[in-house]
C-alpha cells in the first residue's frame, strides 16, 4: 500500500462565500465559462447537479496537461458551506489508489470569504506525487471566481 495523507490550505478572497459555495455545490458546469484555461467542461454523467450521489465527468488543465475526471459527489453541507467528491475514474487515479477533494467556504464578511481546501489520497507508490499541483489548480479555479464575483464599490 502506497502512503495515505491530507493536504490542506487556507487562503482569503474577496468574494462572498454564498456564492463560492453555490457555484461548487450546485453549479459546477459553470466553472468552464469561470475558469476556462483551467476547466474544460463538466458534464452531468449521473442524477442532477447539486445532489448527493450525483456523478459528473470533468474535463480540464493539470500542470499544462489535459485531463479527464469523473467525480462523485459525496456531501454538500448547507450549514458548513462544504462540498465533498470523490474520483472515481480518471487520468489521476495513475498516481493515486483514492482521491476525496473538499471545498469549504468561511464567510469572513460581507464580501470576504476564505477557502479551504483538502485533499485526502492514498498514493500507489510511495515515491510518487503528492496531490499538490491539484491544489495549485484549484487555486488558481477559486481565483478566476474571485475576480468575477468581486464586490462592486460605490
Amino acid at each position: 500500500m502506497g502512503i495515505k495523507g491530507k493536504f490542506e490550505v487556507e487562503y482569503e478572497i474577496n468574494c462572498n462565500g454564498d456564492i463560492l459555495h453555490e457555484i461548487f455545490s450546485s453549479r459546477p458546469h459553470n466553472l468552464c465559462e469561470m475558469s476556462p484555461l483551467n476547466v474544460h467542461s463538466c458534464e452531468l454523467h449521473e442524477g442532477e447537479f447539486g445532489k448527493v450521489g450525483s456523478v459528473l465527468d470533468w474535463s480540464y488543465t493539470l500542470d499544462g496537461q489535459q485531463q479527464v475526471g469523473k467525480e462523485l459527489i459525496e456531501e454538500i453541507d448547507e450549514e458548513n458551506k462544504l462540498v465533498r467528491f470523490k474520483l472515481i475514474e480518471g487520468d489521476i487515479l495513475n498516481e493515486f489508489v483514492s482521491l476525496t477533494s473538499i471545498v469549504q467556504t468561511i464567510p469572513k464578511g460581507e464580501s470576504l470569504s476564505g477557502i479551504r481546501l483538502t485533499f485526502e489520497f492514498e498514493k500507489i507508490h510511495d515515491d510518487g506525487h503528492y496531490p499538490t499541483k491539484l491544489i495549485d489548480a484549484m487555486i488558481k479555479i477559486t481565483k478566476d471566481i474571485e475576480a468575477q464575483h468581486q464586490p462592486t464599490s460605490i
